[in-house]
């Protein structure tokens, strides 16, 4: 007769347990990767900003105590002309900077993703206005834009316009030779980020686009666009976002004048927090610029997900 022994159940931990130890030290090995920068993301953008929504619905001139007054700096705003001209000077240089900006540098993205000689050179001095200081870029144009001895003066006198912009000295011209400048400066950046882009375009679709008789502009219109959508859609926020909050171009090139004809909102935050000592008024027009940065964003995420369907 023989008899059935049944066998004794393993030593040690379930594999249960076993399966959710692993869990829990990979989920501790994910957060020490995570904490450190997460750290530094509170310290010095979180805490910052929400110091910065409390600020702005008090009274407070960094000495003493900050004082609660409810929405009474929002309604300065809504009076101050100042602010007003800041808005609408923001928006105009935006109008203005964001379109040239996508058209230059996708032109020479286009440009520059071609098999040509020297074309990594070529690159790179596109690239280069982007990394230089803003302080150099600044005196060069100034020089440039010199209303009576700058070169881009002598060049329009040259051409027969015998009355040429005053530039940056000139409430009407101002704002759009920063725009200039800045595009200038920008436009490397973003050729990058195209250039990215149009790699991952696949050539079959050229190929088959120049097969069925399509000539350059329409294989632009009909393949390399529609596949630079993602590309075009993260350049556009980015570049947006950047507009609406420039500062260290106009301030350094023109300090917001001549009078008010270049002062953005930026720049309307910092005189009121660090000329005026009006820091409660200055975090209510962050808070303004936030919230329209947000609108804006939001209302582009919108728009790209309406063309996707």
């Amino acid at each position: 007769m023989t008899r059935t022994i049944a066998p004794e159940a393993p030593l040690g931990r379930s594999p249960r347990r076993r399966r959710s130890a692993r869990v829990r030290r990979s989920t501790l090995i994910g957060w020490t990767f995570i904490l450190p920068n997460f750290a530094g993301f509170a310290a010095f953008t979180l805490v910052p900003v929400v110091i910065l929504f409390y600020m702005a619905f008090t009274n407070w001139n960094v000495f003493g105590k900050a004082d609660w007054i409810g929405l009474a700096n929002f309604q300065r705003l809504l009076g101050d002309n100042s602010f007003r001209n800041a808005f609408w000077n923001t928006i105009y240089y935006s109008a203005m900077h964001i379109p040239l900006t996508i058209v230059v540098s996708l032109g020479l993205a286009l440009l520059l993703n071609n098999k040509l000689r020297g074309v990594a050179f070529f690159r790179t001095a596109a690239f280069f206005p982007y990394i230089t200081s803003i302080v150099a870029i600044a005196v060069v144009w100034n020089l440039l834009f010199s209303p009576d001895f700058g070169p881009i003066n002598a060049v329009l006198r040259a051409i027969g316009i015998e009355n040429p912009p005053g530039w940056l000295t000139s409430k009407d011209w101002a704002l759009p030779a920063v725009v200039i400048v800045s595009t200038w400066r920008d436009m490397g950046y973003y050729m990058i980020l195209f250039l990215a882009g149009l790699q991952t375009v696949p050539r079959e679709l050229h190929e088959a686009a120049r097969v069925d008789g399509a000539n350059t502009w329409q294989r632009f219109v009909n393949v390399t666009l529609p596949c630079l959508r993602p590309t075009m859609f993260f350049v556009t926020v980015m570049l947006t976002i950047n507009s609406l909050k420039i500062f260290d171009l106009i301030l350094v090139m023109t300090e917001g004048g001549p009078g008010q004809a270049t002062m953005v909102l930026s720049q309307f935050i910092y005189r009121k927090g660090f000329e005026e000592s009006q820091f409660g008024y200055a975090s209510a027009a962050a808070v303004a610029l936030f919230f329209l940065c947000i609108v804006v964003t939001i209302a582009q995420f919108l728009w790209n997900k309406r063309r996707s369907i």
